[in-house]
């Protein structure tokens, strides 16, 4: 891995709305990747949620769904399909757009987690929240919906409700 790439790369960057998932293993392990040493993307070298762009025409939930087929081989029903979280971005002042990124939750079956094959990344792994957000580098807005379903998770009941 190019350490500083991310940082030294003048590669135009091209912001757009997004979906990304995050996948919990039925152990309730994170299923991350890390992401290619690619001067054109967003963090190379990064851990981070599966994803990408939201295509012109498709809702957030198909692009999440056809993201996961791409990348994973990973078919999921809409109803393993939990919204999460919705973060903007203001790219005005680089000279682009405002764009979102939306988090899904995805639980996968033993079944699923035996069928993936991974088409995008260096890596495919599974992690446990701690290890994740303190042990890699892990893309920063990847990092901070992790650390936030971390939490919820943490303070929910077992039905899903607050306590």
């Amino acid at each position: 891995m190019q350490e500083a790439l991310f940082l030294t790369s003048e590669a135009r960057l091209q912001p757009s709305d997004a979906v990304a998932a995050i996948i919990l293993d039925p152990e309730g392990l994170y299923v991350v990747q890390r992401r290619d040493d690619l001067a054109t993307i967003f963090f190379p070298g990064h851990w981070g949620c599966f994803g990408g762009a939201v295509e012109e025409g498709e809702t957030p939930a198909d692009a999440m769904r056809r993201e996961l087929q791409e990348e994973l081989e990973l078919t999921v029903d809409p109803q393993q399909l939990k919204f999460f979280t919705r973060f903007d971005f203001d790219f005005t002042v680089l000279g682009a757009a405002k764009v979102y990124r939306m988090y899904y939750e995805i639980r996968i079956t033993r079944q699923q987690v035996g069928a993936l094959r991974l088409h995008e990344g260096q890596s495919l792994q599974h992690f446990d929240g701690q290890e994740l957000l303190l042990e890699k580098r892990v893309t920063p807005y990847d990092s901070f919906a992790i650390w936030m379903h971390a939490r919820a998770t943490r303070h929910a009941s077992p039905a899903g409700s607050p306590r």
